[in-house]
């Protein structure tokens, strides 16, 4: 559905906050993964009849790290951080995906079936490092690289089952399932056209208004 309109910065904006917040290499080819798979499921739901923005859903997914350079080695929450610098550029909404990507929030007042942080919030789910792969083997590195302590992997576990139910949500809706966004591996940045993204930065519409 085409009625949301929301602000969002430009394809061009949205590398330059990268460049301008010191995003390493690595995470910003995170990010994009990210945002392919993102915008994969946004085009799949919109065209299922479900009412999001995808300009949202792609700018969201961008940017859905780009505080986490800056957190590095501190303690700092790298998902507000990112949110606030978004917040002092007047892009409200972008802020709200970006704070929600690593845990969704329970008291959004949206009476939509399917919010643009929840399928940004999965797609991060969805992707390890730069490779898109299953739920079960991005939970497995997440245990090992973090799951230090007890009390961290019971936050760890409640994440994945969350995620999962997520899931259930979001591919009972879609004609496709979960495997399938493994396809997307194959398609590279310079083949976006194939793969769900405009093939010219310039076609990124500015407008914000779904398709």
């Amino acid at each position: 559905m085409d009625n949301l309109a929301f602000p969002v910065p430009s394809w061009a904006e949205c590398l330059n906050l990268m460049t301008i917040h010191g995003m390493l290499p690595n995470i910003r080819e995170h990010s994009f993964a990210v945002m392919h798979v993102a915008r994969f499921l946004g085009d799949a739901l919109l065209e299922a009849g479900f009412e999001l923005s995808l300009p949202l859903v792609t700018v969201g997914a961008l940017l859905h790290d780009l505080g986490k350079t800056a957190c590095l080695g501190t303690l700092n929450n790298h998902a507000e951080y990112g949110a606030v610098i978004l917040e002092e550029l007047r892009y409200p909404q972008v802020a709200q995906v970006v704070r929600e990507h690593v845990h969704l929030y329970d008291d959004i007042a949206d009476d939509r079936y399917f919010r643009e942080a929840e399928l940004v919030n999965y797609a991060d789910k969805r992707v390890l490092h730069e490779q898109v792969v299953t739920l079960e083997d991005r939970f497995v590195d997440l245990k090992v690289r973090y799951g230090r302590t007890p009390e961290a992997l019971v936050r760890i576990n409640a994440t994945e089952s969350r995620a999962r139910v997520l899931e259930e949500k979001l591919f009972a809706s879609l004609a496709i399932g979960p495997g399938e966004l493994l396809h997307l591996n194959h398609c590279r940045r310079t083949s976006w056209e194939n793969c769900g993204w405009p093939s010219s930065p310039e076609a990124n519409p500015r407008s914000g208004k779904s398709r």
